[in-house]
């Protein structure tokens, strides 16, 4: 793994270290740090905004093909645009499903209309997606979807019940994975469908959250209608598809995501000389070591982007969650007693969290979504070390 940056990569940061400094100023400049995970109600139409002059400029879907409205850049200018953005602290991007996964998995298994349909109004950022996946009784267990489409003519009619839908509430398609051949199990006899969000089949229930959001939906599918030709790959491989998509989840922007994690640590850092915490020597060990830690998993995920192998995102994926919660705790240990202690609220908003509370109930879920913590270890034993599956009901 080569970690240095030849002379066109430098330049590279350095023009998009100065476009952020060029335009995340004036009304854009209130934008800075708003959104990201758990946080993603704050200011979206603005950011929706934000990120059209993003596309505007050619700062959407890098990695896309030329020929597709994509750029074509390298992984490692890829990643250069990832930590720029983070350490200018712009604002959260509002079209990561759009953008880093559904686009991708169209431009390697869509049909040259899908593309010409979906691809330019994801790249333009008008159209933003949430993803079908989860439901009540197949989270981690995905292969037993029992939301179920069947062919009506032109048309695709779906029934089911989707849950933990990030975004669902401020998306207008969603790609679902639904079962279309009846009496089908497990990976079988499924599809992967683009459902339009607006219509009278489809209801939409934020779940509200301890921090105060309700970026986690659930999707209820009554009749709702798409049409037939807008079935990703051909029904009944839907299986294929949706472990293709789940691939390019932990690209790029992962390493922006450590750039994050990076700031906030300095910031709890921060709170711990401010108020005292850090002549603790237990929490200062503490700390130290999520520093440390933190340097250590950046390198792991650049070894991971470049070997490409099986066992590089279920690896990160525990690292990261793991690494992020136990920083949630070390923020609460940091405030104190203060940390306890919820902001009077309005008649709106019950409470409201600072930034170290909201990180700390937050960052509880991280070892769940995007496949928990077992799910990844489990992936990592029978997948890359060969050992027997888990037996069923254990």
């Amino acid at each position: 793994m080569d970690l240095t940056y030849s002379e066109e990569d430098q330049a590279f940061r350095a023009e998009v270290r100065g476009w952020l400094e060029e335009h995340l100023t004036g009304e854009w400049a209130a934008l800075k740090g708003l959104g990201g995970a758990g946080r993603d109600h704050e200011a979206h139409e603005e950011r929706v905004a934000w990120n059209r002059l993003l596309a505007e400029h050619g700062w959407t879907c890098l990695g896309w093909p030329e020929e597709y409205g994509g750029r074509g850049l390298s992984l490692a200018q890829q990643v250069i645009f990832h930590e720029e953005y983070a350490r200018a602290d712009a604002p959260g991007r509002v079209n990561h499903l759009g953008e880093e996964l559904l686009g991708p998995t169209l431009i390697a298994f869509g049909t040259d209309e899908q593309k010409a349909r979906f691809l330019p109004k994801i790249a333009a950022v008008e159209e933003l997606w949430a993803q079908g996946y989860s439901e009540p009784n197949a989270g981690s267990d995905l292969a037993n979807v029992q939301t179920r489409a069947r062919l009506d003519g032109d048309d695709w009619v779906v029934d089911g019940q989707k849950v933990w839908t990030s975004n669902a509430h401020l998306s207008h398609w969603a790609f679902v994975l639904c079962r279309t051949e009846p009496g089908s199990q497990r990976h079988h006899g499924l599809s992967f469908l683009l459902v339009p969000l607006d219509q009278e089949g489809v209801d939409v229930r934020p779940i509200e959250q301890l921090t105060g959001g309700s970026e986690f939906n659930e999707v209820f599918f009554t009749g709702a209608r798409t049409a037939a030709d807008l079935v990703v790959g051909e029904p009944g491989d839907g299986w294929r598809v949706a472990m293709a998509l789940l691939g390019f989840e932990r690209g790029v922007s992962v390493l922006g995501q450590v750039v994050g994690f990076a700031r906030e640590l300095d910031g709890v850092v921060a709170l711990a000389r401010e108020n005292g915490a850090i002549d603790d020597p237990v929490l200062r060990d503490r700390l130290a070591g999520l520093k440390v830690e933190l340097a250590v998993m950046r390198f792991q995920a650049l070894r991971g982007l470049a070997a490409d192998d099986a066992a590089s995102p279920s690896i990160f994926k525990l690292v990261w969650a793991g690494w992020h919660k136990r920083l949630g705790e070390a923020a609460m240990d940091v405030a104190g007693p203060a940390g306890l202690t919820a902001l009077p609220g309005t008649e709106d908003e019950p409470y409201r969290l600072d930034r170290w509370q909201r990180l700390f109930l937050f960052s509880r879920s991280d070892t769940i979504y995007g496949g928990s913590d077992e799910v990844q270890r489990n992936i990592l034993a029978e997948r890359v070390l060969g050992l027997p599956r888990e037996p069923k009901g254990a």
